[in-house]
């Protein structure tokens, strides 16, 4: 189980960067550059990940177990950022800030949709997918309030957080669409939600071709021995899953649950770390390879992970 458990998550990754390559050649060829992907960073940012947060929420069928199930997920959720957030607190402090602050993002947010979702469906199947997705709503809600506090400039001495991003930024309003549509079962009509299917679709290929990209005008020879990220790694991969796991024992989470959450919270570095990275001007070369290196390593400790949550 756990070698099978290994190919899966490499099969992820091997997906995942064979996108990749085609945004590094696209880069070097200069059929669709670096400069051309930040053009495109606003549309990713502002139009297609809303889409993807709608959709899964109409793919949800409601009922008063599944909604049960949901509202586990949004707390076993929200404890992986939690958790996150106070365990990372005490490191990346000395460095350029640029830097750092993707550190930081990249310790809490992991890539809970594309290496998540698929793998629960190998592991766990349907059930594990639909816990998993769960826990979508409270990445996004911390993402872009947490999140573009961290990565949004100061100003004047300002904290970049401003307390409107808590209401008006694109994933907390397509979490206040998508949760009615699911709640009161509202079918969209087709011509409505196939435009936002297609969107959607766009997520994960335009964001590994981006961060493809992004890549290629970094020092790849120095990648490897970028020590700070391996410190997120370490956070992110390991401590945080592990903290978590036995914070969803105490409480009495187990089976499915407790192994689709342990998925989610080890789960690498979120591809929208690069995505925030260009929205709010830091660092892409250190964002880039942060994600690299974090999701060469969940090959193994992902697996690693599963099999603990499943002892």
């Amino acid at each position: 189980m756990f070698l099978h458990n290994v190919a899966i998550a490499a099969q992820q990754v091997a997906i995942l960067y064979i996108i990749v390559a085609v945004g590094f050649i696209c880069d070097k060829t200069k059929l669709y550059t670096e400069k051309a992907a930040r053009l495109t960073n606003d549309l990713l940012f502002q139009i297609v990940t809303p889409a993807v947060i709608i959709q899964s929420f109409t793919a949800m069928e409601f009922n008063k177990e599944n909604f049960n199930h949901l509202l586990m997920s949004f707390l076993g959720g929200t404890v992986i950022h939690v958790v996150a957030i106070l365990i990372s607190a005490p490191f990346f402090k000395h460095g350029k800030e640029d830097s750092l602050v993707i550190y930081k993002f990249g310790s809490v947010y992991g890539n809970v949709g594309y290496m998540v979702l698929p793998l629960a469906a190998a592991v766990l199947g349907e059930e594990g997918v639909f816990f998993c997705s769960g826990v979508l709503i409270p990445f996004n809600i911390f993402a872009f309030t947490h999140g573009i506090g961290l990565m949004k400039k100061k100003e004047n001495g300002k904290s970049g957080f401003e307390l409107k991003s808590l209401i008006i930024n694109p994933g907390v309003i397509s979490v206040a669409i998508g949760l009615p549509l699911f709640i009161f079962q509202i079918s969209l009509p087709k011509i409505i939600m196939q435009p936002i299917i297609h969107i959607a679709s766009l997520n994960t290929p335009l964001a590994m071709v981006m961060f493809g990209t992004y890549l290629s005008q970094t020092d790849l020879k120095k990648m490897f021995v970028r020590k700070q990220a391996y410190v997120v790694a370490l956070l992110k991969l390991i401590i945080v899953p592990a903290v978590c796991m036995l914070i969803y024992k105490l409480i009495g989470i187990t089976g499915t649950l407790l192994t689709a959450l342990t998925i989610s919270a080890s789960a690498p570095t979120a591809n929208n770390t690069v995505m925030f990275s260009t929205k709010y001007g830091r660092d892409n070369e250190t964002a880039s390879q942060t994600i690299a290196i974090v999701s060469f390593i969940s090959i193994i400790t992902m697996p690693f992970m599963i099999a603990l949550s499943q002892l």
